[in-house]
C-alpha cells in the first residue's frame, strides 16, 4: 500500500471505471486534483498485488474506500490507526465499511452516528413522471435565498448546524461554488425555497445529486416527486448520462418520490459520522 500521487492517475482511473456510477465522487475528486495532495486536501492510498493498483481509498473530510477486498481494507485501516484520525466521515459500499470499521471502530472512537442501511439508487432514463416547469437553474443573485434552505437541509440530515464551529464561511463558498457550476436547482416562492437540491459531483459516466430538500410546511405535496424529475432531466440531458444518490432506508417518504420518478437501487452504501 503507498500513497498516489499524479502519475498514478491513469491506473486509478481504470480502478475507478470498474464502477463508476458507485465510484463517482471518488472519479471526480481524482479528476479535479489529479492527484496532487495539494489539491486534494488529503490523499489518495493504492494497495496494489504484484505491481497492480487494485483498490483506493479516498482520505480526507470523507474516508472512502474503492474496490475494496478484505486485504485492502485491513492494509488501509492498519495505515489509517498509524496516523491521527482527519476523517469526520466513513462512507461507501456497506461490505467495504463493515471491514473497514472492525478493524477501526475500537481506536477511532463513538461516532456520532452509524448510518447501515441506505439504499445507492441510479436512474438513466428520461424520468416517470412530469417535470415541475417552476424548478430551475438557481441563479447567482439568489444566493441568499437559497442559503437558509441549505443550512436547514444540513442540520436536518447531519443532525449539527454546518455552520458550528465558524463553519459558515466555507459551507456559505460551497453553495455558492454549486451554483456558480451550475449544479444547483430550487423552486422559489415568494422569496422563499420550498425545494432544492443539488449535484454534488460529476464525471464523463455519472453525477451524484445531494441536500434534497422541501420546506416542511410544504411537505405530501408532490414537490419532491416533480421537483426530482426536473433535476433528473436536466442533469442527463448536459451533466452525465446517469443520475445516481443514495438515501437512508428510514426515509420511506424521499425513497417513495425516488421511485416514482424512476430511481432504482443499484447497492446498499453505508455512512459512519464523527
Amino acid at each position: 500500500m503507498r500513497v498516489l500521487g499524479p502519475e498514478d492517475l491513469p491506473a486509478a482511473l481504470e480502478v475507478l471505471a470498474g464502477d463508476p456510477v458507485t465510484n463517482v465522487f471518488v472519479e471526480y475528486r481524482s479528476r479535479m486534483t489529479q492527484l496532487d495532495p495539494r489539491w486534494l486536501g488529503g490523499q489518495m492510498w493504492g494497495y496494489l498485488e504484484d505491481g497492480e493498483l487494485r483498490s483506493l481509498c479516498h482520505v480526507g473530510a470523507n474516508f472512502v474506500p474503492v474496490a475494496s477486498t478484505p486485504e485492502s481494507c485491513a492494509a488501509f485501516a492498519r495505515r489509517a490507526l498509524s496516523q491521527r484520525r482527519v476523517s469526520s466521515t466513513i462512507v461507501g459500499p456497506r461490505d467495504a465499511v463493515e471491514l473497514l470499521w472492525s478493524d477501526l471502530g475500537d481506536e477511532w472512537g463513538t461516532p456520532r452516528e452509524q448510518r447501515w442501511d441506505q439504499p445507492h439508487l441510479e436512474i438513466d432514463q428520461l424520468p416517470a413522471v412530469p417535470a415541475d416547469p417552476e424548478v430551475r437553474r438557481t441563479t447567482p443573485e439568489e444566493i441568499d435565498t437559497l442559503y437558509p434552505a441549505c443550512v436547514a437541509m444540513y442540520q436536518e440530515e447531519v443532525g449539527v448546524s454546518p455552520e458550528a464551529d465558524g463553519g459558515r464561511n466555507l459551507y456559505r463558498a460551497r453553495v455558492a461554488q454549486l451554483v456558480n457550476r451550475g449544479w444547483s436547482f430550487s423552486r422559489i416562492e415568494d422569496g422563499k425555497v420550498v425545494f432544492k437540491a443539488e449535484v454534488a459531483c460529476a464525471t464523463p459516466t455519472a453525477c451524484q445529486i445531494q441536500g434534497v430538500w422541501v420546506d416542511p410546511a410544504r411537505r405530501s405535496e408532490g414537490l419532491c416527486t416533480r421537483g426530482m424529475a426536473t433535476v433528473v432531466q436536466i442533469a442527463l440531458a448536459e451533466i452525465a448520462p446517469t443520475v445516481a444518490l443514495y438515501v437512508n432506508a428510514h426515509n420511506t417518504a424521499a425513497r417513495t418520490a425516488y421511485e416514482r420518478v424512476g430511481f432504482r437501487q443499484s447497492g446498499t452504501f453505508s455512512t459512519i459520522m464523527f
